[in-house]
This record gives structure tokens, sequence and C-alpha cells, in this order.
């Protein structure tokens, strides 16, 4: 079976060269900003570009504001800044996300706890949620929600949107709500995906999104602090731009901040990107039937988006029988020059969070043991 699949992507694609995991696209007016960008000479982190690339997420997601960062990463750890995440608290999140999910909450000087995901959405579930909630932790006298077993404060839900399938955000946001812990969305791979017709990262308080060079439009590198609301917004812009107090000439600085405003130069990237999104969503979507048709014929399932929601596909995903077959997979598709991966380790299993809390990690291990992703470039580009 693997060997026929490798000749289906071949003919997918039209090639027997090289298959990338997922390439960025750049048939659009990123070279013309890209001239524009650098005849200015305003390539860093002031120029106009920037704010038209914030413009144009906040148009094309419906969330009120939005604030360009130098990567996902760093638009994670202010959403988490900005909710009061400090040191000796905690966010509970999911094991299966990338490093930097994780990387984050530790730069907050706060623990990650983990939770289990649903095999249906990839992410957070809201029941492994729940059960956590209910058998460890419970709401003090100050309102907040305190963690029995480590009498640490749980401040923030992390849950993460896995290669662009929304996860189930309204029973999460209920279920936060009701024990008091911020709801964050690490929206990083889900440009162009929607949740019961609102785009990812509006139900959250405040949610971040990545543009690295693998995801579905990029800055190179880039990432949003996405909110509603706009005291947030406003204090997000200012740290992220070393707090410094706007002077012409001055160099005042009313609190300790970051530099992680966005580029210039990447911004102009990131409007010719947006351009074309609605190509690559469309584009995307047509791939992802045609592998999860092709897996139906042949007996290999590809995980499809959940109801009411719509997925950007940013990664197709596809399951096998067990660890061996994931293995065997892995093995065929790359020696015919097809870069599938595994997903990432999950976060318990990595040394540096050893000593963090866990719910029942049933279904992160079963799905680790069988996630392939496959390659999932956009095929349309007009």
């Amino acid at each position: 079976m693997f060997e026929d699949f490798v000749n289906f992507v071949q003919d997918i694609y039209s090639t027997q060269e090289t298959i990338p995991l997922h390439a960025p696209q750049f048939h659009g007016n990123e070279k013309k900003y890209l001239i524009e960008t650098i005849e200015s000479t305003f390539v860093s982190s002031v120029g106009e570009f920037v704010d038209y690339f914030e413009s144009s997420v906040q148009s094309y997601t419906g969330i009120k504001y939005a604030i360009a960062t130098v990567n996902g990463t760093a638009a994670i750890h202010l959403a988490l800044k900005l909710s009061g995440v400090t040191r000796d608290t905690e966010v509970i999140t999911q094991s299966l996300t990338f490093v930097a999910t994780c990387n984050a909450i530790r730069y907050c000087e706060a623990k990650p706890v983990f939770v289990d995901v649903e095999k249906s959405t990839l992410g957070l579930s809201p029941q492994s949620l729940q059960e956590f909630l209910e058998e460890y932790c419970e709401l003090r006298e100050d309102g907040f929600c305190w963690n029995k077993s480590t009498n640490r404060r749980i401040v923030a839900c992390l849950p993460m949107h896995t290669f662009g399938l929304p996860v189930q955000l309204d029973e999460i946001k209920h279920i936060c709500d009701s024990f008091n812990i911020e709801l964050i969305e690490d929206a990083s791979e889900s440009m162009g995906s929607l949740y019961k017709e609102n785009h990812t990262g509006y139900i959250g308080k405040l949610s971040a999104m990545s543009f690295n060079g693998n995801k579905i439009i990029t800055t190179g590198g880039g990432g949003m602090i996405l909110t509603n609301d706009e005291e947030l917004a406003h204090t997000a812009k200012h740290i992220t731009t070393t707090a410094k107090i706007p002077h012409i000439w001055s160099f005042e600085h009313d609190q300790i901040g970051y530099n992680y405003r966005l580029p210039n130069l990447n911004a102009a990237l990131g409007v010719a990107q947006m351009e074309s999104l609605p190509i690559y969503v469309k584009s995307k979507r047509l791939l992802a039937r045609k592998y999860q048709d092709w897996g139906d014929e042949h007996g290999l399932i590809f995980v499809k988006e959940p109801a009411n929601t719509r997925s950007n596909y940013w990664l197709n995903v596809a399951i096998t029988e067990n660890e061996k077959n994931r293995d065997l997979m892995l093995k065929i598709t790359n020696n015919s020059k097809i870069m599938t991966r595994p997903t990432w380790t999950p976060m318990h299993k990595l040394a540096m969070n050893h000593d963090c809390q866990k719910g029942d990690m049933k279904n992160t291990e079963w799905l680790f043991s069988r996630i392939v992703n496959v390659p999932s470039s956009p095929l349309v580009l007009s």
C-alpha cells in the first residue's frame, strides 16, 4: 500500500523529484513589496507594512486587534504573560504539541500541566480537562483555581489547534470559565481555520499565530498576538516595542519590555502572502479531499476536520495501524524522496518536562505511535 501511496503523491505533484512536507509559496506581490521596503530604507520594526500586515490579519480573522511579533513563540510568551502567568503558577496544555508551546510557559517561569487530547481533533480534550480539574483542583476563597497536589495557582489553559484542526473551543471555554482559568489559544498552525464560523483565536482572551517558513502563509519568521480586548492590545504593542514611551528623540521606558516587534521587511512578505491566503486555503482543502478519497479506497485513514469547523489542513495526517506500520510508511516514503514525518515527541516524554504533572495520556500515546504527516504544500495557485 505504501508503494502505491508514493505513486499517488508523485502524481499529485507531477514530479519524481524531492517533494517537501510543506514548502512556502511565492507567486504574488512578494518581490514587489520587498523591493518597496528596501527602497524605503525602513526595513526594521518601524514601517508601513507592519501596520498593513496587522490590519490584513484583523480583517481576515474578524478579531479586533493584531500585534505582529518576531515569531509565534514570542506571541505565545506574551499572551501568557499578559494573562497573568508568572513564576510558580501553572498552565494546562496538551502534550501532543510543538515544543514552543511549553517553552513559552517556561519563559514565564511557570509550570506546564499536561492533559490528554482527542483522537477526533488531535487537540486538548474537554473531557480530560474536566476530569483533571475535578480531581486535582479547587476554587479557593480568593476566587482562583488552585492545584491541590502542588499548591500552585492554575492561571491559564493553552490548547493548540493541531495541524490546523480546531479544538472544541466552546466546551473548553465553558470549563475554563467554571474554574476561573483564562483560555489562551495556540493558533500557530491554524491561519485560515474556522470554529463555528469564527476564526480560530476569536474565543480565547488572547491567541497566538505563527508565520514560520513552513506555515500556510509565511513572513520567514514571524508571529501575531490576537485579542478583542483593546487594553490588552495596547499593552501588547507597548511591551513588544521594548516598553518605550513615544517621543521624537528621548529614550524612556516605563517597564521591562521585549524587542519582539516584527521587522517591516518580514511584514512586507506577510502582506503579499495574505493576498493569496484564500487561494491557499481552497487549494489545501482540495488536496486534503484527494488524500481522504485515496485513503478510503486503499484502507489508510486520514484525519478529517471535526464537525462545525473548517480546517486549513496545514498538514495532512495519516493514521497507520500501529507503530510498526508508521515506521514502515516513513521509511518507504522518505526513501522515495517524499518527505513525511511522525508527529512531535509528546512533551511529557521530553527530559525537561519529566517533573511536570500529567493526566492520563492514552490518546496522546496512541496517536504518537501512528501519526504520519504527508506532503501538504498547496496545489492550486490561481
